[in-house]
């Protein structure tokens, strides 16, 4: 049987979690909220909360930071995600793993698929696994569809680290974690990440550590 808060309509749980203001905490991992497929957003929150929800999790993956956030890594199990990333790194790390600026954005009800056979792995962190990152292969190009908080229509394929990241964060909303994808062998604290493979890619750490590169 749910608990009273399980049982309370969505958009009441919603506005209790926002009515503190500021950023909302994140679900760590071994949270069920994180297992689940969340539910596709048919407008269970009106425009003005879902406005509010979304400003909320802009607010929560910039003060993480991050360069996204699901809507389960802060308890609400619906198919809505926002990313943005200023990719503030070197000119060298850009180019190898592709990383270029991403503006916000909201991808509500999003699906990806991927576009030819190509792979790429980096070492790849979360906000709900904090403390560690971990070598994850994913397609180098998606395909991702879906809509946008206006309810209008995204198909858009992406490259690079924002191929990495919308993949990222659609997994969440699937009930996915990066770590279900990674290389085991390559789990790393953030400090090992910095101080031993801070690399433009993964190829010495993989030596070093045991695993394979696609």
């Amino acid at each position: 049987m749910g608990t009273p808060n399980d049982r309370a309509p969505l958009a009441e749980r919603v506005e209790r979690l926002l009515s503190p203001g500021g950023p909302l905490p994140i679900v760590a991992a071994g949270d069920p909220v994180l297992r689940r497929a969340s539910v596709p957003f048919d407008g269970q929150l009106g425009p003005a909360l879902l406005a509010r929800f979304v400003e909320a999790l802009r607010v929560t993956m910039h003060a993480a930071p991050g360069v996204g956030l699901a809507a389960p890594q802060v308890g609400v199990g619906l198919r809505i995600a926002v990313i943005e990333d200023p990719a503030p790194v070197t000119e060298e790390v850009a180019v190898v793993r592709g990383r270029v600026r991403q503006p916000f954005r909201v991808l509500v009800n999003p699906a990806y698929e991927p576009v030819g056979p190509a792979r790429a792995a980096f070492f790849e962190g979360c906000l709900s696994v904090p403390g560690y990152q971990a070598v994850v292969a994913r397609h180098a190009e998606v395909r991702l569809t879906g809509q946008d908080e206006y309810g209008r229509a995204v198909d858009e394929v992406f490259g690079g680290w924002p191929a990495r990241i919308v993949q990222h964060e659609t997994d969440h909303l699937d009930g996915t974690l990066y770590l279900d994808r990674a290389q085991p062998r390559s789990l790393s604290s953030h400090q090992a990440v910095a101080e031993r493979w801070a690399q433009p890619t993964p190829e010495e750490a993989a030596r070093a550590l045991g695993f394979d590169l696609p």
